[in-house]
């Protein structure tokens, strides 16, 4: 028979809509449930919580709940630029990232702040957030992230790039936190990104976290045929 559909984990932290009901489980709660996860696992000194909108909001609302940590709104989201992490090239996700968010100076500024994000995939666009409240004057930036890292490719329709592009797969978290600029870093587990949803009989799908493929692996991958003119692909196809 069919083997029953697994939930995509990322959909709880990334993708879907906060309003969101997925097989029964509020995407809602299982956010602020992650931050409130993160704030047992990796507990630290600060003045204020605060989330990268739009999916690091609900996360960072659960940090600070389990914490004691006053919650506050430290960037201001333009609306109209879309997911970065998903843009083609490099130098658009930065700018789009400069353009995207711009951080409350008197919230941020002289504060020790733990910031809430969903996920680092290459290490760039939460380089360029971390800048931006420097710039503010955070005096401390303490970033939590509600997913652990990501080590594996998705062949599933998330875009979770090839494994050599990946950070988690180059550095280990010391090294990541010093890239991006952070005074310290801490992941969501594996064993807690598990429990995040109710009803999820069938089990999550945490193949792009280390957690194993559900189906076998496709043999040709290669994630990059889409962005580029077809013209361009059938030549490279061709060669």
């Amino acid at each position: 028979g069919i083997a029953p559909r697994r939930l995509c984990v990322f959909e709880f932290i990334y993708f879907a809509r906060p309003d969101s009901v997925i097989d029964g489980s509020s995407v809602h709660v299982a956010r602020q449930r992650a931050g409130a996860f993160l704030a047992l696992e990796h507990p630290v000194q600060a003045d204020i919580v605060i989330g990268v909108p739009d999916s690091g909001l609900d996360a960072a609302m659960g940090y600070a709940r389990q914490s004691g940590i006053p919650y506050g709104m430290g960037f201001i989201k333009n609306k109209y630029i879309g997911r970065t992490f998903i843009s083609p090239t490099q130098d658009m996700r930065e700018n789009e990232v400069n353009i995207k968010l711009n951080p409350i100076r008197s919230v941020v500024g002289g504060k020790r702040v733990v910031l809430i994000d969903d996920s680092i995939v290459r290490g760039t666009t939460c380089r360029r957030t971390i800048d931006l409240l420097r710039r503010a004057g955070a005096k401390e930036i303490h970033m939590r992230v509600s997913a652990p890292p990501f080590v594996s490719e998705c062949y599933y329709g998330t875009d979770i790039d090839d494994k050599n592009k990946l950070i988690a797969n180059h550095h280990t978290v010391e090294e990541i936190a010093e890239i991006i600029g952070v005074d310290s870093l801490g992941y969501l587990s594996l064993s807690d990104v598990v429990k995040l949803a109710d009803h999820t009989e069938s089990g999550f799908c945490t193949a792009c976290f280390g957690g194993g493929y559900p189906t076998p692996i496709p043999q040709d991958s290669n994630k990059d045929r889409f962005e580029c003119k077809i013209s361009e692909r059938e030549k490279q196809e061709s060669v």
